[in-house]
């Protein structure tokens, strides 16, 4: 994957994922890759981010499942960091949600503020359909942002709900022509950032900061439970089935 850093005025940087080929999926290396800019994003005198995905399709399709696919300690903190699942972060985020936005998709649009989408955009969390555990974070973080009923839709049903949809659950806040979806973003963008830089930020460290602190106390539970479904028998008749375009036999 390709990630671009365009600059718009002074203030504000728009963040392009760009993997059309694959649907803007990450594999491990990107998520790396995303944890660092967004490390070095935070130190940057940028007021405001724009996050974006490339082409029409897709804003991002989740995690790479073509890739390797074991775990280890070194992939939890790619995830920790490119999906900013914990952690102060202080610098707001709006995303422009250009495609179908899907599993890890789903788990970076959370580290997201304020979220608008293309008529033509999906959303999901597919993977207990495959026999996967999300480990991004959307089994702790998607009930604190929508309500208990929408997230478990979401999440135990595997099903893609389109923009109307995640517009009504509040996943996201609008949905909008899609050429008018990145004037909307960089308008917002503006907006945020017109306003005192110091007080903008420390309002999104201090949300970020208690999240993290009520996420953290769930974490061994996370990896526990996540480890328990990877060494099932289902993980690897879900992956199988994934990779060879067929349903999985459960």
């Amino acid at each position: 994957m390709t990630l671009t850093v365009t600059e718009h005025g002074s203030h504000i940087a728009i963040i392009t994922m760009d993997n059309q080929a694959k649907r803007n999926a990450l594999s491990r290396q990107d998520l790396a890759d995303l944890g660092d800019l967004w490390l070095k994003l935070q130190d940057a005198p940028y007021r405001c981010l724009i996050l974006t995905g490339a082409g029409e399709q897709s804003f991002c399709a989740g995690a790479d499942l073509s890739g390797d696919l074991s775990a280890s300690p070194e992939l939890s903190q790619s995830i920790y960091k490119g999906l900013l699942k914990y952690g102060a972060y202080r610098k707001p985020i709006v995303a422009a949600v250009n495609g179908d936005c899907a599993g890890g998709g789903v788990e970076l649009l959370l580290s997201t503020d304020i979220r608008a989408a293309a008529p033509e955009a999906r959303f999901g969390l597919p993977e207990v359909k495959w026999g996967v555990y999300p480990f991004g974070g959307a089994a702790l973080r998607l009930r604190q942002q929508i309500a208990h009923v929408h997230a478990m839709e979401l999440i135990l049903g595997g099903q893609l709900i389109d923009a109307n949809e995640a517009a009504r659950i509040n996943l996201i806040n609008r949905v909008l022509p899609r050429n008018e979806l990145m004037p909307w973003a960089i308008n917002m963008a503006e907006t945020i950032a017109a306003n005192s830089p110091m007080a903008v930020q420390a309002v999104k460290e201090q949300i970020s900061a208690t999240d993290d602190a009520v996420n953290q106390t769930r974490e061994a539970m996370e990896q526990a439970l996540g480890d328990r479904v990877r060494a099932s028998p289902d993980f690897a008749e879900g992956v199988a089935a994934f990779q060879a375009k067929r349903p999985a036999n459960y």
